[in-house]
């Protein structure tokens, strides 16, 4: 089956140099989940946040795994993910996925976080149900956005070679 390619419209999402905004939503590990700040992670060092399709997805699957093949939960920022899905279902996604190098998975049913951050998008056309676009944010300590990359078309994947870039000007 040939998946269709299907522009997203324009979003006003925050940007490199911009405060990232600041949140708290259950984040799930692989041993347990409690609400945790943006903020308090920033404590231990840069954070790049991963907003994905919910888990199960095809596109989640390949971000996932690059990041795992480019050795990127080995490098200097925490990778977080952030979806609309349950703790439960992230829970079974890192264990499945093999990703429990992760700093956790943000669960975030109502997309709340998403819309903050400017990376919604209605699921498969459907008015009112929506889920987080593909988007990274690479955030500093101070809160601050080095990097940012957000999808415009479904599905499309990151610029991975830049991301990397980003994080060795840590």
């Amino acid at each position: 089956m040939r998946r269709k390619v299907t522009e997203l419209p324009e979003t006003d999402h925050v940007e490199t140099g911009e405060e990232a905004p600041d949140f708290t939503r259950p984040l799930v590990t692989d041993e347990y989940w409690e609400d945790v700040a943006l903020s308090d992670l920033l404590e231990d060092g840069p954070v790049l946040l991963v907003f994905h399709p919910m888990d199960g997805a095809f596109p989640t699957t390949y971000v996932y795994n690059e990041l795992k093949d480019r050795s990127i939960f080995d490098g200097p920022a925490q990778v977080v993910g952030i979806t609309i899905s349950t703790p439960y279902d992230h829970a079974k996604t890192i264990e499945e996925r093999g990703i429990e190098a992760i700093r956790g998975l943000y669960a975030d049913p109502k997309n709340g976080v998403a819309a903050e951050y400017g990376v919604t998008h209605d699921l498969d056309g459907m008015a009112g149900i929506e889920e987080p676009r593909l988007a990274l944010f690479l955030v500093e300590e101070d809160g601050t956005i080095a990097f940012d990359w957000v999808a415009e078309a479904w599905p499309q994947f990151p610029d991975y070679d830049a991301l990397e870039d980003a994080l060795a000007d840590l």
